[in-house]
């Protein structure tokens, strides 16, 4: 018995938006959408009847065909463009049925569906990016002086704040939402013929001159809303891999701010947490960061189809065999996990609860060490820099060992003789310019 990919396995992108964006029924909607584009390109542009581009568009309704005899019929070709094509010739009138995909190929079909398909689920994937990167801007503006620990290779560094943070996930949301948005708007039809001269369109119509493909493939990207590619780009494959790189690197962007969370989160930080955590089938007491846990889930999967795409740029001759079909479910699979990625982020960013009090509590745990870098810029200006490097390694040391805190070590230390070591060793008045840089990465809109 056959039964389709639920997403039983796939908890991050199953219910998106962009899960039904990609499935197997909107790929099919997007070849049938380029078969009857094309019909009525050539209908206007005097290569087919003008009632022809009507009559296969009324035609190329997903509903009528079924997608898995569908599948099955395409292993005998490689491709569903070819039992597709058999199937909506025969839906139509015998006088259109010559017009049904008439001098292209099925890379021209199916590239463009699947350039139909991406156009579609990045603006669903560009309206959560929006909505991920509103919830921050609040979070930043709301957070702009608390402070907290500022972590380096896992350990305290020094003082930073929420906001400062918060700020640093939206602009990497930003730079998503604006590579997304710019690959988006100039993804391109694809149509070139058996082997990307466009000879066919005009050997179909001999009355009309040779480079009838020209202004075809024009109208065809008019009909369809995509950019007019400058060449076929059967074995050209920059569409693709401008496409992998913006997705991976959005899985990444998002990737970081999870990544951030989920050491927030931990019991023995919990400077944020999740508006309501996901429950465990063990342990009752439980709030699991789940969002962040599948957001840093697609994170780590997304290079992997990525790959591949990029390694599908080496394709042979004029059509090549194996780098095209090698494309189709790794490109899928990434704006699945992308979009899934993208509607948790959103559902992250509005729900994050934000702690301050503990990141206060957690500034001194270090008794002052957090402000160690302070301490000796203070003590270059009177001692020099050296000297300086000297005294506070030896204070740090002799504070961890001793238990004691670094003001109470440097206390007799002449090198700091008459200065308020408790304003110096004071977390929360050693952030820097935080607070500014904070407003300045809000001024981007």
């Amino acid at each position: 018995m056959y039964e389709s990919d639920a997403g039983l396995l796939a908890p991050g992108r199953a219910g998106s938006p962009a899960e039904t964006a990609t499935g197997d029924r909107a790929f099919l909607q997007a070849m049938l959408d380029a078969e009857a584009a094309l019909t009525r390109a050539q209908s206007v542009c005097g290569l087919a009847p003008c009632g022809a581009g009507r009559a296969v568009t009324a035609a190329a309704d997903a509903d009528r065909f079924d997608v898995r005899d569908l599948a099955l019929r395409a292993r005998s070709g490689g491709n569903p463009v070819i039992p597709l094509v058999a199937d909506l010739t025969a839906a139509v009138e015998e006088d259109v049925r010559p017009y049904v995909h008439r001098g292209a190929t099925s890379q021209d079909i199916l590239d463009t569906a699947a350039m139909l398909v991406a156009v579609r689920t990045l603006t669903l994937v560009v309206d959560d990016l929006r909505r991920t990167a509103d919830a921050l801007e609040e979070l930043s503006a709301a957070h702009r002086d608390t402070p907290m620990p500022g972590r380096t290779l896992t350990q305290h560094a020094v003082p930073t704040t929420f906001g400062l943070k918060a700020a640093g996930w939206r602009s990497l949301v930003l730079d998503a939402r604006d590579r997304l948005t710019a690959v988006r708007d100039s993804l391109p039809v694809q149509l070139g013929g058996a082997a990307g001269t466009l000879a066919a369109f005009g050997a179909f119509s001999p009355e009309v001159r040779g480079d009838a493909g020209l202004p075809l493939v024009a109208a065809y990207a008019r009909e369809l809303g995509l950019a007019e590619p400058l060449l076929p780009w059967h074995t050209l494959r920059t569409p693709i891999a401008d496409l992998a790189g913006a997705l991976a690197f959005t899985a990444g962007a998002l990737g970081k701010a999870a990544a951030d969370v989920l050491v927030l989160s931990r019991t023995e930080i919990g400077e944020v947490a999740e508006e309501r955590g996901g429950g465990s089938s063990a342990m009752p007491h439980k709030a699991n960061p789940v969002r962040a846990t599948l957001i840093a889930a697609a994170a780590r999967r997304a290079p992997g189809p990525a790959a591949t795409l990029y390694g599908s740029l080496a394709a042979e001759d004029e059509r090549p065999a194996g780098a095209w079909h090698a494309e189709w479910e790794p490109l899928r699979d990434l704006l699945r996990l992308v979009g899934g990625a993208a509607r948790d982020a959103a559902a992250l960013a509005e729900g994050l609860r934000v702690l301050p009090a503990v990141m206060r509590d957690h500034l001194p745990v270090t008794g002052g060490l957090i402000v160690s870098e302070r301490l000796a810029a203070v003590a270059a200006g009177r001692v020099g820099r050296a000297r300086a490097g000297e005294i506070l390694a030896g204070a740090a040391r002799r504070a961890r060992d001793e238990g004691r805190s670094l003001a109470d070590v440097l206390a007799g230390e002449p090198a700091f003789a008459g200065l308020d070591l408790a304003a110096l060793t004071d977390p929360a008045q050693y952030t820097g310019a935080a607070g500014p840089l904070t407003d300045r990465a809000l001024e981007r809109r």
